[in-house]
């Protein structure tokens, strides 16, 4: 099985996961040298499939359309893959407990009621991290088995490592913080580039 995607369409898939980032974390995630990245990014925008602001990219809907459409020809021997949909079955059943978790990170239940957890209370928190790693622990196997098939995505497993070694270490912004590369941020890009791969939809 190979699974190749054009440098070009590499970068803007990766740029259509990040949805606003500069080339930097857009080249990270692609797996290609930032210069390359920054050329393709350049060249989206000067032709009206790419927009930046503040030095960083999003693509424009009709070309995020256009690149859809070419999914299936990039992934169809991913999508064919009894193992690779397997994987993904999987991480589709974890993904429930994920959200469970997050849930229950950002929010505590009091006298019945949702409300925002301002985080005083560090037992609960920690319990909650507890538990994130024992989710980890079972993503870890799937996330091998979608990396042996396609490579690149080990850049995911390395980020939710790193993310849940530092909330562990105590600082917990790397749970969920959107403005980093937090385990929440890593896992719903991660689930975006699967969704895509697999030409799946996300349930709201």
């Amino acid at each position: 099985m190979s699974v190749t995607m054009p440098e070009r369409d590499l970068v803007l898939h990766a740029t259509a996961i990040k949805r606003h980032a500069p080339a930097a974390a857009i080249a990270h995630l692609a797996g290609v040298p930032e210069a390359s990245a920054k050329a393709v990014l350049e060249q989206a925008v000067a032709g009206g499939r790419a927009v930046e602001a503040k030095d960083a990219y999003a693509l424009t809907p009709l070309a995020g359309v256009a690149l859809q459409a070419r999914y299936a020809r990039h992934f169809a021997p991913l999508r064919a893959d009894e193992g690779f949909v397997a994987a993904y079955e999987g991480f589709e059943r974890i993904n429930r407990t994920l959200k469970q978790i997050i849930t229950d990170w950002q929010t505590l239940d009091v006298g019945g009621a949702k409300v925002a957890n301002d985080h005083s209370d560090k037992a609960h928190d920690e319990a909650v991290i507890d538990r994130l790693g024992g989710l980890h622990e079972q993503a870890e196997g799937i996330l091998n088995r979608l990396s042996a098939k396609l490579p690149r995505l080990k850049y995911y497993a390395d980020k939710l490592l790193a993310a849940l070694e530092a909330s562990e270490d105590g600082d917990h912004e790397w749970v969920s913080d959107i403005r980093r590369d937090s385990y929440h941020t890593v896992w719903f890009e991660l689930h975006e580039e699967l969704l895509r791969i697999m030409g799946r939809e996300r349930e709201e």
